[in-house]
């Protein structure tokens, strides 16, 4: 966190960060489980935090105790994302989760860069109907990001877009895989969500909400050098 004063950009996660897509993804999901014959938790649901969508549908089907072959999985995977894009087609900018957009304007007015690194194809779906997309200069989804977390390249290839090397950008990141991917890459992250679950993180926040960009940047600082 050496260059910690010199943040030019701040790459956010989608899911749980920006958008609460989670209960959309846990209605598609659980439908089709209840397809096979069986049901999982909400809390279950959890687990799948930063997991990509075939790694998802493979521990669902652990959980049922079901196996298919590949090209069965695929066809599979493809039914419950049609049912999600019928889900996140009606998203309102009202579910943009509380504070984010007035801090991502707090972002762009100190002149930084901001990207958005998601594993989800759909990504640049929900930020047009959530009004969001002309919020980032840089939008990476699943369909140039291949490595599942915590491979860090989902964050590389985004610091690549920006112009800008890890040490000079903040990752926003709900998920322990993610927290773990922003670190190997040489990131400072930000944790968002429960600090048990995110320990790893350099800091965490609990939402946006009332949150000051420059004062939670002046944080880190004084937490990198005491």
């Amino acid at each position: 966190m050496d260059g910690i004063q010199n943040i030019k950009g701040c790459i956010f996660n989608m899911d749980g960060v920006i958008v609460d897509t989670a209960k959309y993804h846990y209605q598609a999901w659980r439908r089709l489980a209840n397809q096979f014959g069986f049901d999982f938790t909400r809390e279950q649901h959890e687990e799948l935090k930063g997991l990509s969508r075939m790694a998802s549908l493979e521990t669902i089907l652990e959980w049922g105790g079901i196996y298919m072959p590949e090209a069965e999985k695929m066809h599979w995977a493809d039914v419950k994302n049609n049912w999600y894009i019928g889900l996140i087609s009606n998203m309102k900018p009202g579910e943009v989760l509380p504070g984010v957009l007035n801090f991502l304007q707090q972002v762009r007015a100190t002149g930084r860069i901001t990207a958005l690194s998601s594993a989800s194809q759909n990504a640049r779906s929900v930020l047009k109907t959530t009004n969001l997309e002309s919020c980032f200069d840089v939008i990476l989804d699943g369909n140039q990001v291949k490595k599942q977390k915590p491979d860090p390249s989902c964050f590389l290839m985004a610091a690549l877009e920006m112009g800008l090397s890890p040490a000079e950008c903040l990752v926003f990141e709900d998920a322990p895989p993610g927290v773990e991917a922003a670190l190997r890459g040489g990131f400072t992250v930000i944790g968002v969500g429960k600090q048990e679950d995110l320990v790893k993180a350099h800091l965490v926040i609990k939402g946006f909400e009332n949150l000051n960009f420059n004062t939670m940047v002046a944080h880190i600082v004084e937490r990198a050098v005491s």
